[in-house]
């Protein structure tokens, strides 16, 4: 394809249009597609659901209740896993224990 002829104002209308358009076909797509796949599952006497066991949501990791806070900056917190942050390590260094920092 040629664009080269096209004038710039309309290759900049072309352009905003694109993504609504190139959307609109990719959903199109996913719906012949999986038109296409429950029909064959069909022909062996599946559901979509049965070959693929239902559709899941996927698992969100909660969030780790803070464990350890700074004594002055309540900003600076800590769960307990993973490395310990600097701000912990120097506490421990000058003589604190990890249960003075305890939330």
């Amino acid at each position: 394809m040629d664009i080269s002829a096209i004038a710039t104002a309309d290759l900049k209308a072309l352009l905003e249009r694109i993504p609504a358009e190139l959307k609109r076909r990719e959903n199109e797509d996913k719906a012949k597609a999986r038109k296409e796949i429950e029909a064959i599952a069909a022909a062996h006497g599946f559901s979509l659901d049965d070959l693929l066991g239902g559709v899941s949501e996927p698992k969100v990791k909660k969030a780790v209740a803070v464990k350890y806070r700074h004594l002055e900056n309540g900003d600076l917190a800590w769960t307990g896993r993973g490395r310990q942050p600097k701000w912990v390590a120097d506490y421990l260094a000058s003589g604190g224990t990890l249960e003075h920092l305890m939330v």
